[in-house]
């Protein structure tokens, strides 16, 4: 069993989940998927089973994403597990923002991508100060998904549209800010918890004793959130109705304490897929009216397109196949980029902020 992706025990009626491939930083493959919603969809009709912990093997990653490798092969191979893999994983991601148990989802290292859609339809989301959070798939010519397009624009302000666009990985103090994430557990405190865990005596409803247990040992709030301190310049630039007129705004920065971070965002964008980058601004924005299943739904239709017109197969080309980290996205540049082709990827023709270019 200790080879297994997925490892299931149970102790004092807690159904632990443990992502067992730590060499892989746990990335998500279709039988991990499957093997994840098995086993929850078995505790949920299991009455012994009052809660579910999720956590992963290894330090350095709780979830560093799907095994994108894999769906570039498929999709390469003329083989349908892409499209699979994207069915079965949102259903699972779905499933469990509406489970009947709370699930404790404790996270260490990387939450990335995939990991993200894991943990953030948990009731209880733990992090260690080791926590690297982020939807990064912009960088590889992709969209923000597994959920995002309902979690990230729920998040104040334009922090979803920010953290969305740019990709970049915020730390436990910043996810505690942003509403990312519940609680923060020292890594030290780990063995603690599990002690606790098993010991628990349970005579409140299940997720008010994981609650008070957390209380007793985790932080709600950090100091330090980097978030907190950019937030008037979050608000001001990536409010905007275009990612160009975002990138422009950046560009004009002048208060000394947001400058920096200006020029280096502007840097980020421009590494980034243009055609991915406004079709992400048009599915955030789109995500704020729809509800989590019309989220889900509309990102399986992106998905069914994304393989053939979109810039992920370049993408993975150039950042992890040949590594050569020179991807050629089609259009280059987002002056390129026009609105009909971005509201084509849409079901309807209008696009949520009308611009001449959709960059």
């Amino acid at each position: 069993m200790s080879e297994a992706p997925v490892l299931a025990a149970v102790r004092n009626r807690i159904g632990h989940l443990t992502l067992n491939r730590p060499a892989g930083l746990n990335a998500l493959n279709l039988e991990m998927v499957q093997l994840l919603h098995r086993q929850l969809q078995a505790w949920a009709e299991d009455a012994e089973i009052l809660a579910v912990v999720l956590r992963a093997n290894g330090e350095k990653a709780f979830c560093a994403g799907g095994d994108i490798r894999a769906l570039y092969d498929s999709y390469q191979r003329g083989s349908t597990l892409h499209e699979q893999f994207f069915e079965e994983e949102y259903a699972l991601d779905q499933y469990i923002h509406a489970y009947r148990k709370p699930i404790l989802a404790l996270m260490d290292g990387f939450v990335l991508g995939g990991g993200m859609g894991l943990v953030q339809g948990a009731a209880l989301r733990v992090v260690t100060e080791r926590a690297k959070m982020g939807m990064p798939e912009t960088a590889i010519g992709y969209f923000p998904d597994v959920g995002a397009s309902y979690f990230l624009p729920r998040l104040p302000g334009e922090l979803g549209t920010y953290l969305g666009l740019t990709g970049v990985q915020i730390r436990a103090a910043d996810a505690l800010y942003a509403g990312l994430a519940d609680w923060c557990l020292p890594s030290e405190q780990l063995a603690e918890l599990d002690r606790c865990l098993d010991n628990l005596s349970w005579t409140v409803h299940p997720q008010e004793a994981l609650r008070t247990l957390l209380a007793t040992l985790a932080s709600r709030k950090l100091p330090g959130a980097e978030l907190k301190a950019l937030h008037p310049a979050i608000e001001q630039h990536f409010a905007l109705d275009s990612v160009a007129a975002i990138r422009a705004s950046l560009q004009s920065e002048t208060r000394a304490e947001f400058q920096h971070w200006a020029e280096e965002t502007v840097k980020l964008l421009d590494g980034r897929s243009p055609l991915a980058l406004c079709v992400t601004r048009e599915l955030l924005r789109r995500g704020r009216e729809l509800n989590l299943a019309e989220c889900f739904a509309l990102e399986l239709h992106l998905d069914r397109q994304w393989f053939a017109r979109g810039d992920i197969m370049e993408g993975v080309r150039a950042l992890i196949v040949d590594k050569d980290k020179n991807p050629h996205w089609n259009p280059p540049s987002l002056d390129a980029v026009d609105t009909e082709r971005v509201a084509s990827f849409f079901p309807g023709s209008q696009t949520a902020g009308t611009t001449r270019h959709a960059g």
